[in-house]
C-alpha cells in the first residue's frame, strides 16, 4: 500500500509539472553590443516564435516544459542556434555576428520605357544636378534616322528650336545652334563626350572639328542655359555625347554596319565590347567615304574609339577612354545667289582641302565614399590639328591658280573636373549638395601664310611655300589659356514635391597672344613695294562670380513645372583676338560678352502615351560681338568686328508626341502610331547698338519659326518614320542685308525638307534599314561661310538613298 500512495504522487506531480508554462526573455546584440532589431528567434519544432524590438529585446511566453532549439535569424547576419531545456523561467542572451557574403554577379533587366526617342534627365544623375533645368535625351536605338551620315535634321528632330547647319553629306561636323544662336560647329554649346571637353579649346576656340558618329553614340543629353553654373560659360548650354559601352551579361558582343548610297557613300563600322569577371571593355572603328553631291567634294573619314572599366570594388570604378579620328576633305566651295540661283550643283573651286587630326584621352574615377557621398573625377587631354588650303578668296572672284591660302592649327589641352554630391537631412527630408572644381589649360599654335608653289596647286599640299611672297605673306601666333573655376548647387526640397535649386560658379580666365605679322603690299606685277615685321602680344586675366537659382514642381509624372534665371558670360576667343580672313579686322579692345538665361515651362509624361513638354525662355545677351560693314581712310572696303551692341532673344518652344493607336485600338500590343510636332518660336532683336540703324533689327542667324513634324509607325519587327521640318528666312549679319556680291552676308529663304527612314529587324542578329533625305529633293541653302567651306552659299545636298545591314553577334 505504501509503494501505491507513492506511485500516486509522483503522477500527480508529473501532471502538474507539465500543465506548467514558463517565460524566456532576453537581448539579440552584435558582437559590439547593437541591438539587433526585428530579429526572428524561433524554438524549432514548435509554434512559439517572436521578433526582436528596436532595441534587440524579445520575449516568448507560455512555454511548456521540453527541451527545444532555439533558433536566431537577422538579415546581415550570421544564424545562432542553442539547445535548451525549459523547466523554469529563462533569460538568454544571444550574439550574432554580422554577414558580409561575396555574392556572384546580379544582372538586373528592367523593363525598357517607350520614349519614342526623346527623353529627359533625371533630377539627379551621377555627380550631376538637373533639376529646375530644361532638358532632353535623344534616345539613339529608339530613333529612326540615318545614322551612318549623322544626319543632324533626323536626329535632333524632337529638340525644339535647333537651327541646324547643312555643310556637309556625310556629316563629319555638327552645326546646330539654339534660341537664335550661331550654329557654327556647335560654338555656343559646351560640347562634351562622357562629360569631357572635346572642342579644339573650350573657352578659346570651341570649334568641335570633332563629332562623336552617331553609330557609337547611346544618347545624347542636351541641357540648356542654365547649365552654365555647372559645366561653364556657353548661352546655349550643354551638349554631352554619351558613349556606347560594354554590355555587362556577356564576354563579347560583336556589332558591325555596312551601309551605302547615293554619290559613292560608303560606310562600315563595327565594334567589340564585353564584360570579364570586374573587366569591361569596348572598341569602335567607323570608315566612311564618299564623293559628295557637288564635284570637288570627295572626304574620307576614320574614327576609333577604345574605353576599359576595371571595377575595383563596389564602390570604386576606374575607367580609361581612347579617341581618334582623322579626315581629308575636299570643298567644293561657295556660291554667289546668282550662281546658286543657276544651279546649285555646281563647284567654282576645286583647290580646297581641309584635314583635321583628333587624339583625345580621359581617365574617370567613380567612387562611392558611403551611400550620401559620391565622387567624380574626370582628367581629359587633347592633342590635335586642324589645316586648310585653298582660294580663301571672294567667291565672285575668278581663281587664277596663285598660290592659295595655308592655315595650320595645334591644339595641346589638359583637365581635369571633379565633383562631390553629398545627400543630406532637413528633418526627415533628403537634400542634396554639389560642389566641384574645374582647371583647364589650353595652347593654340596657329600659323598661316601662303601654300607650296612647288605644288600642282589643285591636290592636298599642306605645306608652305618658300618663295619671296610666300615668306612675307607667313604669320605665326600662340594662344595659351587658362581656367579655374569653382561651383556649387544644392537641391533644397521644401516640400516632396517643390524644390528650389540655387547655385554659384566662380572664375578666373586668362587668356593670351603672342605673335608676329608681317604687312605686305605689292604692286600690280606681284612686286613687293612695302613691308612691315610686326610684333603682337596680348594679356587678358579676369575672374567674376555668377549665381543663378532654379525651381522645381513635380506634381506627378504626368504634370511637372520647372523655372530658372542664371547668369551668363562668353570670353572672346582666338579668332577675337587675330583674324585670319580675308577683308576682317578686329576691335583690338574687344570686351567679353555677358549677359543671362532664363527659363519657364511644364512637361510630363501622361501612361507613355503623351508625352510634352512647354515653355518660355530668354536671352539677354550683352556686348554681343558681331561684324560691321565698313571702309578705311583710303576707302578700302573691310568687315569689322567688334561689340555691335545688346540683343535680347525671347521664344516659345514646344514639344508633343501622341501615341494615337491607343485611343483607337487599346488593346494593340504590337502596333504603334506614334506623332510629333515640335514648335519654336523666336524673336531676337537688338535693343541697342553702336550703330543706331542696327537697332531693333534682327539677330543674325534666328529664324522666327522652327518647326517639325513626324510619324512613326511599329509593328513588331517593322519601322517606318517620316519627317518633315521648316525653317522661315533667316539674316546672317545684323544689318539684315538681304543681298551681298560677294554672298557672305545675304538672306538665308525659308526651307522645308522631308525625310523618311524604315527598318526591319530580321532577328537578334540582323537589321536591314534604309533612309531617302531630303524626300522631294528640294534645292534650299542653310549658311553662307565666311571661309571654309566657303566663302559663300553653301548648298544642301539633294535627294539621297541610303541602305545599311547591320549584324549583331
Amino acid at each position: 500500500m505504501k509503494y501505491l500512495y507513492i506511485l500516486l504522487f509522483l503522477l500527480i506531480s508529473a501532471l502538474q509539472l507539465s500543465a506548467q508554462t514558463f517565460t524566456i526573455n532576453g537581448t539579440v546584440k552584435t558582437t559590439a553590443g547593437k541591438g539587433v532589431a526585428n530579429a526572428t528567434i524561433i524554438l524549432k519544432n514548435s509554434r512559439y516564435a517572436t521578433k526582436c524590438d528596436t532595441a534587440g529585446n524579445y520575449q516568448l511566453s507560455g512555454i511548456t516544459t521540453n527541451k527545444y532549439t532555439i533558433t536566431v535569424t537577422a538579415i546581415g547576419h550570421k544564424q545562432v542556434s542553442q539547445t535548451i531545456n525549459v523547466n523554469s523561467n529563462l533569460t538568454i542572451n544571444l550574439v550574432m555576428e554580422e554577414s558580409v557574403q561575396q555574392l556572384n554577379d546580379v544582372n538586373v533587366a528592367a523593363t525598357k520605357d517607350k520614349t519614342f526617342g526623346v527623353t529627359r534627365l533625371k533630377a539627379i544623375e551621377g555627380t550631376t544636378i538637373n533639376a529646375g533645368k530644361k532638358s532632353e535625351v535623344i534616345v539613339m536605338d529608339d530613333i529612326n534616322a540615318n545614322k551612318s551620315t549623322n544626319n543632324s535634321r533626323q536626329i535632333y528632330a524632337k529638340v525644339a528650336g535647333l537651327n541646324i547647319w547643312e555643310s556637309d553629306g556625310g556629316g563629319i561636323q555638327l552645326g546646330i545652334g539654339g534660341r537664335g544662336l550661331n550654329p557654327n560647329r556647335v560654338t555656343n554649346f559646351n560640347t562634351r563626350q562622357n562629360g569631357y571637353d572635346i572642342s579644339a579649346d573650350a573657352l578659346g576656340y570651341p570649334e568641335s572639328y570633332y563629332s562623336p558618329p552617331a553609330e557609337l553614340t547611346e544618347r545624347i543629353e542636351i541641357l540648356r542655359g542654365a547649365s552654365s553654373l555647372q559645366y561653364g560659360t556657353q548661352f546655349g548650354g550643354l551638349i554631352n555625347f554619351k558613349l556606347r559601352s560594354a554590355p555587362v551579361d556577356k564576354p563579347i558582343e560583336v556589332t558591325a554596319s555596312e551601309t551605302a548610297g547615293s554619290w559613292n557613300f560608303f560606310n562600315t563600322s563595327s565594334s567589340i565590347g564585353g564584360t570579364i569577371k570586374k573587366i569591361q571593355y569596348y572598341t569602335f572603328f567607323q570608315h566612311k567615304q564618299g564623293d559628295g553631291w557637288r564635284p570637288n567634294g570627295h572626304f574620307n573619314d576614320n574614327t576609333a574609339y577604345a574605353s576599359i572599366t576595371y571595377n575595383a570594388t563596389d564602390r570604386l570604378v576606374l575607367t580609361l577612354q581612347y579617341t581618334y579620328m582623322d579626315y581629308l576633305a575636299q570643298q567644293p566651295g561657295g556660291l554667289t545667289d546668282k550662281q546658286f540661283a543657276a544651279d546649285p550643283r555646281q563647284s567654282i573651286r576645286s583647290r580646297n582641302w581641309f584635314r583635321v587630326n583628333w587624339n583625345l584621352g580621359a581617365f574617370i574615377l567613380d567612387y562611392k565614399i558611403n551611400d550620401n557621398l559620391k565622387f567624380n573625377s574626370r582628367f581629359f587631354g587633347l592633342y590635335a590639328g586642324r589645316d586648310a588650303v585653298g582660294n580663301l578668296d571672294y567667291i565672285n572672284r575668278t581663281d587664277l591658280g596663285a598660290d592659295r591660302n595655308l592655315y595650320r592649327d595645334k591644339y595641346k589641352n589638359y583637365g581635369n573636373e571633379s565633383r562631390l554630391l553629398y545627400t543630406y537631412k532637413i528633418g526627415n527630408t533628403p537634400q542634396n549638395l554639389l560642389v566641384g572644381m574645374r582647371y583647364y589649360s589650353g595652347h593654340t599654335d596657329r600659323r598661316q601664310g601662303l601654300g607650296n608653289n612647288a605644288s600642282t596647286g589643285t591636290d592636298a599640299d599642306f605645306e608652305y611655300g618658300t618663295s619671296a611672297t610666300d615668306v612675307n605673306a607667313f604669320q605665326h601666333y600662340t594662344f595659351p589659356n587658362y581656367n579655374l573655376a569653382f561651383f556649387a548647387e544644392n537641391i533644397f526640397r521644401i516640400t516632396p514635391k517643390f524644390s528650389i535649386i540655387p547655385g554659384i560658379r566662380y572664375e578666373n580666365i586668362v587668356t593670351k597672344a603672342a605673335g608676329s605679322y608681317v604687312v605686305v603690299n605689292t604692286d600690280l606685277a606681284g612686286n613687293v613695294i612695302f613691308r612691315k615685321d610686326s610684333i603682337d602680344n596680348k594679356n587678358r586675366n579676369r575672374s567674376f562670380l555668377i549665381g543663378g537659382i532654379g525651381f522645381s514642381y513635380f506634381q506627378s509624372e504626368a504634370m511637372q513645372f520647372y523655372a530658372n534665371i542664371s547668369q551668363n558670360y562668353r570670353a572672346i576667343n582666338f579668332n577675337d583676338l587675330n583674324s585670319s580672313l580675308r577683308g576682317l579686322r578686329v576691335d583690338p579692345n574687344l570686351q567679353d560678352e555677358t549677359g543671362y538665361s532664363a527659363d519657364l515651362g511644364m512637361r510630363g509624361n501622361i501612361r507613355d502615351i503623351f508625352n510634352y513638354d512647354v515653355s518660355v525662355f530668354a536671352i539677354q545677351y550683352d556686348n554681343r560681338i558681331g561684324n560691321l560693314d565698313t571702309a578705311d581712310a583710303s576707302f578700302n572696303d573691310f568687315r569689322y568686328r567688334t561689340n555691335i551692341g545688346r540683343s535680347r532673344n525671347i521664344g516659345l518652344e514646344s514639344f508633343a508626341e501622341l501615341e494615337v493607336l491607343h485611343f483607337i485600338n487599346p488593346d494593340a500590343k504590337t502596333t504603334q502610331v506614334s506623332v510629333f510636332s515640335n514648335l519654336a518660336l523666336i524673336n531676337a532683336r537688338y535693343l541697342n547698338s553702336r550703330k543706331t540703324a542696327f537697332n531693333n533689327r534682327k539677330v543674325e542667324l534666328a529664324p522666327d519659326v522652327i518647326f517639325k513634324t513626324g510619324l512613326t509607325f511599329r509593328q513588331n519587327k517593322f519601322k517606318a518614320s517620316y519627317q518633315f521640318a521648316y525653317n522661315s528666312q533667316q539674316y546672317t549679319d545684323a544689318t539684315n542685308a538681304e543681298f551681298t556680291a560677294n554672298a557672305i552676308n545675304g538672306l538665308i529663304p525659308a526651307y522645308t525638307v522631308m525625310d523618311l527612314s524604315t527598318s526591319y529587324k530580321f532577328n537578334k542578329t540582323f537589321t536591314l534599314q534604309g533612309t531617302i533625305n531630303n524626300l522631294t529633293d528640294k534645292r534650299y541653302f542653310t549658311r553662307r561661310a565666311e571661309s571654309y567651306p566657303g566663302p559663300g552659299i553653301i548648298p544642301a545636298d539633294a535627294r539621297g538613298y541610303f541602305l545599311t545591314l547591320q549584324v549583331k553577334l
